[in-house]
């Protein structure tokens, strides 16, 4: 067993269950969304994409492609949150906005759970 690859593997699968688990919700139920929860999908996120950066292969390069989206969406929604409830009114539609983000970068984060899992099946033991 390769405590490297299990290490990466836990923080890939655990930031998509931390986005997830933000995302998952009504969009118009502010409660239902833990802004505790989105920063720790954030903070996940960020220690993946440092562990996918010492890959050097075609498929290390897309794996730190998709973490980057996931990355750079999951702070543009924590920014747009902050934005919304410090300058502005925190209404409906911009909270849809913050849960749209966090829905890409969910996107971005099953893509890459699915790139990961068909790289350890095809690689030999």
């Amino acid at each position: 067993m390769n405590l490297e690859k299990v290490i990466a593997g836990f923080f890939i699968i655990l930031a998509m269950t931390l986005n997830f688990g933000f995302f998952y919700g009504d969009m118009t139920n502010i409660s239902l969304h833990s802004q505790y929860e989105l920063f720790a999908a954030i903070a996940i996120n960020l220690i993946a994409t440092t562990l996918k950066l010492g890959d050097k292969t075609q498929m290390g390069s897309v794996l730190l492609a998709t973490s980057l989206v996931a990355d750079i969406q999951l702070i543009a929604a924590a920014t747009v949150w902050t934005i919304g409830a410090h300058v502005y009114t925190l209404d409906v539609e911009t909270f849809s906005i913050v849960i749209s983000l966090a829905g890409g970068a969910l996107a971005a984060n099953i893509i890459s759970v699915i790139l990961y899992i068909g790289d350890t099946l095809k690689s030999k033991r």
